[in-house]
């Protein structure tokens, strides 16, 4: 996965997980290039995709922050992105390795049924 997509995933996970709190400010694209020793164009693009999915705000001269709309709704969707995501990187390998359709719902079956048993 390209880095700049593992930057946005991060940041979408740590929004689920309430780490990134709605206001919070991001380190700038710069500082966050040099911590993580990346091109400041990858950090942008980051920025620039997870500004894309209002994820985060952008004001120039001020800096990257969370956004804040609607606290609960948007950890929501942020943990709904970042599982489609995590599927979608399951689903293109099962299909890389040969695995039909009806196989792959097989084992979806057997996996949502491990992780949420009956009566949950």
């Amino acid at each position: 996965m390209p880095i700049y997509l593992q930057i946005v995933e991060q940041v979408k996970r740590s929004v689920a997980l309430g780490i990134l709190q709605g206001g919070e400010q991001l380190p700038t694209v710069k500082q966050l290039a040099l911590d993580l020793t990346v091109n400041p164009n990858t950090v942008a693009r980051a920025y620039r995709e997870l500004e894309h999915s209002d994820v985060i705000e952008t004001s120039p001269g001020r800096g990257s922050f969370i956004r804040d709309n609607g606290g609960a709704q948007s950890a929501k969707t942020a943990a709904s992105d970042v599982a489609r995501d995590a599927l979608d990187i399951a689903l293109r390998e099962a299909k890389s390795v040969g695995l039909s359709r009806n196989d792959v719902r097989e084992l979806i079956d057997t996996v949502i049924d491990r992780w949420f048993p009956e009566g949950q």
